[in-house]
C-alpha cells in the first residue's frame, strides 16, 4: 500500500476583509476543516465551482497562504515537514519538492526572458546548481522530457502557442526534482485538443519521474480523465470524497450529482437534463449555519433546514465519504 505524501489535518483558512477604512474588519472562511491524505504516486483531484476554496488549500499545502488551524505535513522519505510550525531553512528545502504549475501560460512567463533562463529561474534562486554548464544540463534534461527542443531554449514566450508555453511552465515547475506538484486549473486557458495532450504529458511524467500531483479544476471530464481519487469542494468544505470510478458512477452528494450532470455528452441517446441548483453559491464572509449547502439543496432535511446539523465526512462504502448532512437527506428521502 502506497504510503502518504501530505496529510492535510483540520485545515481552515481564513482572511481578514474590510470594505473600506471605516467599515468593520470581517473573516472571509475561505477553507473549512478540511482533512485528506495524498498517496504518493497519486494524482488527487479537487473539483468545485469558482470561489469553493481549491486554490486557497492547494496554496495552503504549498505553504503560499497562512494556515489557520489544523497542520499540513508533507511526508519525505528521511523527514516530515509541518507547515504550521516549519523553520525557513526547512521551507526552502521544501520549496525545492513541492511546486505549482499555473493555470495561464500566457501571463505566468516573463516575456523579456529567454526560455532557457525561465526553466533555469528556480535553480537559480534555490541555488540548487554549483555551475552553469550544471544549470544548462538540467535545463535541456527537463526541456526534453517536456518535449521542447534546444531551438526553443533560445526564443521568448511570444513565439509560442498556449500549449507550447504550458509545456514551458511545466518543465520550470518540474527543474527542482519536487515530488509533488500543484496543477491549479493547468489545462482551463487551453483548447480542448491541447488540453488532452498536456494531460497526457503530465501522466507520462508522473510514470517517469514519480510525482504526486494536487489536481485543481472546475471541469469534471477533465479530472474523469487523470485523477485516481476526487474530493469535491463547495463554499470551503469537502462535500465527497471517493475513487474517480467510483465517484463517476455513484455519486452520493447532491452537489456531486448537479456538478456531473453538467457534462456534455456525445451519446445521442442520452436525454438526461442538468441538475439545476437555485440561487448561488452564498458569501464566504457569511456563510450559511450549519449545512453550507442547504439554501441550494434540493431535497433538505429539517435539520439542515434549521441549521443544527454539523458537516463531516462519513465512509458510506470502502473509500467512499460523504457529508453527514446529505446522508440525513438521503435516508429522510428514502
Amino acid at each position: 500500500m502506497s504510503k502518504n505524501l501530505i496529510s492535510v489535518n483540520n485545515v481552515s483558512v481564513n482572511f481578514d476583509y474590510q470594505e473600506n477604512f471605516i467599515s468593520k474588519k470581517q473573516k472571509i472562511h475561505a477553507v473549512n476543516n478540511i482533512n485528506i491524505k495524498i498517496k504518493k504516486g497519486s494524482f488527487f483531484g479537487l473539483v468545485g465551482e469558482s470561489g469553493s476554496g481549491k486554490t486557497t488549500l492547494g496554496r495552503a499545502i504549498l505553504g503560499a497562504n497562512k494556515i489557520s488551524s489544523g497542520n499540513v505535513i508533507f511526508h519525505d522519505d528521511d523527514k516530515d515537514y509541518d507547515l504550521t510550525t516549519i523553520n525557513k531553512q526547512d521551507l526552502r528545502e521544501y520549496r525545492k519538492k513541492a511546486q505549482l504549475i499555473f493555470q495561464d501560460p500566457y501571463a505566468a512567463l516573463s516575456p523579456r526572458m529567454t526560455v532557457r533562463d525561465i526553466i533555469a529561474e528556480p535553480l537559480e534562486v534555490m541555488k540548487i546548481t554549483n555551475s552553469r554548464q550544471e544549470t544548462d544540463d538540467r535545463v535541456r534534461d527537463i526541456a526534453a522530457k517536456c518535449r521542447l527542443n534546444l531551438e526553443h531554449l533560445r526564443r521568448f514566450p511570444h513565439a509560442f502557442s498556449g500549449g507550447q508555453r504550458q509545456r514551458i511552465s511545466i518543465a520550470r515547475a518540474l527543474v527542482s526534482n519536487p515530488k509533488f506538484i500543484v496543477a491549479d486549473e493547468s489545462v482551463a486557458a487551453l483548447d480542448v485538443s491541447i488540453q488532452a495532450d498536456i494531460l497526457n504529458l503530465l501522466k507520462q511524467l508522473q510514470s517517469e519521474l514519480n510525482l504526486t500531483y494536487l489536481f485543481i479544476s472546475h471541469d469534471l471530464s477533465v479530472v474523469a480523465h487523470v485523477c485516481d481519487i476526487v474530493a469535491v469542494m463547495y463554499l470551503g468544505h469537502i462535500v465527497e470524497m471517493a475513487p474517480s470510478r467510483q465517484l463517476f458512477t455513484n455519486p452520493k452528494h447532491s452537489y456531486t450529482k448537479a456538478l456531473l450532470s453538467s457534462i456534455p455528452s456525445v451519446d445521442p441517446e442520452n436525454k438526461s437534463k442538468a441538475i439545476e441548483l437555485k440561487g448561488e453559491i452564498p458569501s464566504a464572509l457569511n456563510p450559511p449555519s450549519g449545512c453550507v449547502f442547504r439554501t441550494r439543496c434540493p431535497n433538505p432535511c429539517n435539520s439542515c433546514k434549521e441549521g443544527s446539523v454539523e458537516m463531516g465526512l462519513i465512509e458510506v462504502s470502502p473509500g467512499h465519504w460523504v457529508d453527514q448532512c446529505c446522508v440525513n437527506c438521503n435516508q429522510q428521502m428514502g
